[in-house]
């Protein structure tokens, strides 16, 4: 095994550089995939981060090589010191972006341009608001739609984010591409993966496949134009010719990006996750409130992460309720 210098670095040579940080396991929705039905216990207010320590933990990993930090939640717009929040993290040399459910979004246009957000997720799992509200158990879908052109018109980079699930919204693939024939915008499709109470199982995924044998059976292949992907990307773009944005597909179950995986993860009450997948937590808010140093157990983490999926190498793994469910549920990780 060679040896391994940087703490951001695991045993497989990948190299660490973008931190998602979640803000709140609260959030303003409940979806389906998300949240279980019956809710979830939640983090006294006392075990969470403070605005100071998302930033001091912050610091510790941008001094080792994070580039990038977006902010997750929950629904990380209501958190009430999230101004706070952002002016500390856009002083670090960092690109700084957002993932919300934009209920609320319309309202942080000023200060996002005046701390340097210009790349904006948003999840929107249906344009049809009968199903929108069958999936959030809640009737924000005019607002929320409003809110997206309301980031495009002030020239922010969208991303709408569909997690695709079958018998509900894989009807709407072909609806959600079409709104690139004028939007600026990249629509990203993303396979049903498994988490705590979301009574996932393989039959309701829309693989990678299954998205493109839609499109090709309603756009004539010559027009379906394979775009460059980014270094580290989770997602393959495509481009249907003349159109002005672009969709993409993210294949996490099917066809998992592992080999070049470059994410680090840091929930709300300050434990992180060095995959997604992976049911295994270092707890970083504990002795950081001690004064101790935590580059040492961001280092342990890292020398322990599995190649792929948390340790599910295979799709008979992640069929293994007893594996998935071992995990958080998807609001408490943080997307």
């Amino acid at each position: 095994m060679k040896e391994i210098k940087n703490i951001l670095t695991d045993t497989h040579q990948r190299k660490h550089s973008y931190l998602r940080i979640s803000l709140t396991e609260r959030c303003n929705l409940r979806c389906t995939y998300c949240m279980p039905s019956e809710g979830v216990h939640l983090s006294p207010k006392s075990c969470l981060m403070t605005a100071d320590e998302v930033y001091e933990i912050a610091k510790v990993f941008v001094k080792n090589g994070v580039t990038k930090i977006r902010l997750t939640g929950g629904e990380p717009l209501i958190r009430k010191d999230i101004h706070q929040i952002l002016e500390k993290l856009a002083s670090l040399p960092i690109n700084l972006a957002i993932t919300t459910n934009a209920v609320v979004v319309d309202r942080f246009i000023p200060v996002f341009k005046r701390v340097g957000i210009r790349d904006v997720n948003v999840s929107l799992d249906s344009l049809n608001e009968r199903k929108f509200k069958d999936i959030t158990r809640r009737n924000y879908f005019d607002r929320v739609y409003t809110n997206i052109f309301k980031l495009l018109n002030a020239n922010f980079h969208v991303k709408i984010n569909i997690v695709l699930i079958k018998g509900f919204n894989e009807d709407e693939i072909i609806n959600f591409i079409r709104l690139t024939k004028d939007l600026d915008v990249t629509i990203r499709f993303i396979e049903f993966m498994p988490f705590d109470g979301n009574r996932w199982n393989i039959d309701k995924m829309v693989s990678y496949q299954t998205i493109m044998k839609t499109v090709k059976n309603y756009f004539s292949e010559r027009l379906i134009v394979k775009e460059k992907d980014a270094p580290n990307d989770t997602a393959v773009h495509y481009k249907i010719g003349g159109y002005t944005g672009r969709f993409a597909i993210i294949s996490s179950v099917t066809n998992p990006f592992c080999d070049s995986c470059n994410r680090i993860r840091i929930t709300a009450n300050g434990y992180l996750k060095n995959c997604l997948f992976s049911a295994t937590e270092s707890d970083l808010l504990s002795p950081l409130r001690e004064g101790k140093s935590i580059e040492s157990i961001i280092q342990k983490s890292f020398l322990l992460k599995e190649k792929t999926r948390g340790g599910m190498n295979t799709l008979e793994e992640l069929k293994n309720p007893v594996l998935h469910t071992r995990n958080r549920s998807m609001t408490i990780i943080g997307g």
